[in-house]
């Protein structure tokens, strides 16, 4: 399995259930340690390298599933994200810096949300929003860590169309700003009106990858995966 991601550029990566999609997420961001080859990012061998050592690298991800604190604003769920370029520690502690610390960290957190759009809930709850805002907010504190590479699992699951639709605007900005972004997603319509390029898996190996127009049309992928449930 290999691929190269360039800045400014989505590429997404899909495959049957049980290809290797999330391991392979796993060991590119540091939750897991391949157990050959190189993971090389920025030009940096970073294999077993620390997830938090990687985020601050630049390298930031969302997760399948929400995970949100749900009673807190979204202001305060996005700073969390922003603690990761933090500085204060024992020092700022003793003289006291740390309220100028948590002013910028929240500072960060408001521009981020304003970003993605979401700047007229910076109070609301985190847990009564819609959860293609919720995805949103989650981006957003992803995009607090000041990476140049996002990894995105599965976005778009559960959305509805018009959430589809602010999403996929959401990451074109990104994209245009020349961030290069990794998604993992089982939704054809939004992947091929979206992304710049396709890998496909299967087995834990890529069986495909192109533009989208070559890969809706290949006849491996059609038998692995899009024409797999026909």
């Amino acid at each position: 399995m290999n691929l190269t991601l360039r800045a400014g550029e989505i590429l997404a990566l899909i495959g049957p259930n049980g290809a290797g999609k999330s391991t392979l997420f796993n060991q590119l961001s540091g939750v897991d340690r391949p157990t050959s080859g190189d993971v090389i990012f920025m030009g940096e061998r970073i294999n077993g390298v620390p997830s938090r050592r990687i985020a601050r690298m630049g390298m930031s991800r969302t997760f399948q599933h929400v995970k949100l604190l749900p009673g807190m604003s979204a202001l305060e769920n996005v700073a969390i994200g922003a603690h990761l370029r933090g500085s204060s520690g024992i020092l700022a502690s003793t003289l006291h810096t740390e309220r100028t610390e948590e002013a910028r960290l929240l500072s960060e957190a408001r521009r981020q949300l304003e970003r993605v759009g979401l700047g007229d809930y910076l109070y609301e709850e985190a847990g009564s929003l819609a959860l293609g805002q919720q995805r949103i907010l989650e981006i957003a504190r992803a995009l607090c860590a000041d990476p140049v590479l996002l990894l995105l699992d599965e976005p778009a699951a559960g959305l509805r169309l018009k959430e589809k639709q602010a999403l996929a605007d959401l990451l074109r900005k990104l994209r245009d700003e020349g961030m290069a972004i990794l998604l993992v997603e089982h939704d054809m319509d939004f992947v091929m009106g979206l992304v710049d390029r396709i890998t496909v898996m299967e087995f834990g190996q890529k069986i495909a990858e192109g533009l989208p127009d070559a890969i809706q049309s290949n006849p491996a992928v059609l038998q692995a995966y899009l024409g797999g449930a026909e």
